[in-house]
């Protein structure tokens, strides 16, 4: 197996030629990384009901509109225990979809030590009825509702991070919504004062990363809640060098080498997606929030761009909001890494990346910001690329309507054309110097002066004639 360490390349003295836009492409670079690292701290998600048990009837609890004192009722139903208590919370569970009712309970005296309680108790079916009441609590929308679940946080992370087994196989249901209300809580909005610090003090990251394997009986369920708490924790300056430390990085990256794999000769499961994608966020907030050296030691192993490039091409179509998770995470690998980008060239993954060129939805955006990382590492790097086709791919990005595109375009064509005078040739035979000379009259003037740019340093004065 290839292992980065053995491909180095030495970066060669750089062309002064386009030094401030490589500078100020760069800075910028480093600017979105952390700005798309924190909008996904706030980005908020739910898991889909199970409604096998809400099929058949009318009658249901959450088609019944509930007064207080039924709900007082059935609430002390369930604290008083008894035969009914299953049935008592699976009703509490389904009146809890009301805004109102949500309200009502968490009113009552102690009622989230109650539900929080029965995680701990001897019967399965009323862990999870219990999970799946502070489940709903812990989703909705009401700020008061969000506040009452907080003081349940130490218990739930006690719980996770529970030692005995009985807490990690035939209840991974219990673990999975345990896990979604905890993924819950550390996106509340003083997390990072109150809550992160509880978990990361109480050891529930190394369960959370053991966790990460699917369970060949159980699914993918718990698996999914743990990589969404390890995301959250990713995006916060607090929890991200300790996530490292422990390996978060390797074993993230590992998963993320198989389940590529797997998508690569179909053998996948269905929703294997609702996995990768918190991988791939984790992974790339690890690599955007911390120095690319301290993660070093724990990316070896090659195929990881692969699989991302893989993962990238496999749900272009139907998730195209993963498709660009996949290339953040490249993005953040090759950014200022020689290695990264050493292994780009080396994998022959440049023509998978040009494929994607066409695609919008910040596809192509991220693309071009991957091949940036991979030019702007000198001259060697940019006639490999030039060798891989990438001009003929410029002179048609060039041509697209989104600013954005057309920008980095310019940044990458740049880097190429200062590479040699062979580039600037080949790029004018393409008829790339049509399209900057018209980019002349563009209504932007940054887009006016690159393209004026390269035209005056260095494409050949015949070609303006």
């Amino acid at each position: 197996m290839w292992r980065l360490n053995a491909v180095r390349h030495k970066a060669r003295d750089r062309n002064t030629a386009g030094e401030e836009f490589r500078l100020k492409r760069r800075e910028q670079e480093r600017e979105f990384r952390q700005a798309r690292k924190d909008q996904q701290l706030v980005s908020k998600r739910l898991i889909e009901e199970d409604e096998e048990e809400d099929e058949g009837s009318m009658d249901t609890a959450d088609s019944k509109l509930w007064n207080d004192q039924e709900l007082v009722e059935l609430f002390q139903g369930v604290q008083h225990g008894g035969e009914k208590r299953t049935s008592n919370l699976r009703t509490l569970r389904k009146a809890l979809r009301s805004p109102e009712a949500q309200l009502v309970v968490i009113g009552l005296e102690n009622s989230m030590q109650v539900l929080v309680g029965l995680l701990s108790g001897s019967s399965a079916q009323c862990q999870l009825e219990a999970t799946h009441c502070v489940h709903q609590l812990s989703s909705s929308t009401c700020a008061r509702v969000g506040a009452a679940c907080l003081p349940a946080t130490p218990y739930l992370i006690t719980y996770l991070s529970g030692q005995n087994a009985k807490f990690t196989r035939p209840n991974l249901a219990v673990v999975e919504a345990v896990g979604f209300v905890v993924a819950q809580l550390l996106q509340a909005k003083d997390a990072s004062e109150k809550i992160i610090p509880l978990v990361m003090s109480s050891g529930l990251t190394l369960h959370l990363l053991a966790a990460l394997q699917p369970h060949p009986e159980y699914g993918m369920g718990a698996a999914i809640e743990c990589a969404w708490c390890l995301h959250y924790l990713a995006c916060c300056d607090k929890g991200f060098e300790a996530l490292i430390s422990q390996g978060a990085v390797s074993q993230c990256s590992s998963l993320l080498i198989t389940l590529g794999g797997a998508v690569a000769t179909g053998n996948t499961e269905e929703g294997i997606e609702l996995l990768i994608w918190p991988l791939l966020r984790c992974v790339g907030n690890l690599l955007a929030g911390g120095a690319l050296e301290c993660c070093g030691s724990q990316l070896t192993d090659s195929r990881l761009l692969a699989a991302l490039c893989i993962l990238a091409q496999a749900f272009l179509q139907p998730h195209p909001g993963l498709a660009r998770e996949s290339l953040w995470a490249l993005n953040n690998l090759t950014a200022d890494s020689s290695v990264f980008s050493s292994a780009v060239l080396y994998l022959s993954l440049v023509p998978s990346l040009i494929q994607l060129l066409p695609f919008s939805k910040g596809i192509n955006t991220m693309v071009l910001q991957v091949l940036a990382n991979v030019a702007y590492q000198g001259t060697e790097y940019c006639v490999q690329l030039i060798h891989s086709g990438l001009l003929p791919a410029l002179c048609s990005t060039l041509k697209m309507a989104d600013p954005a595109v057309v920008t980095l375009s310019l940044e990458v064509l740049c880097l190429l054309l200062a590479s040699s005078s062979q580039a600037a040739v080949k790029f004018v035979e393409l008829g790339g110097s049509v399209a900057l000379e018209a980019m002349r009259y563009n209504s932007q003037d940054e887009l006016r002066l690159r393209a004026s740019y390269l035209l005056e340093h260095h494409l050949p004065a015949s070609s303006q004639s």
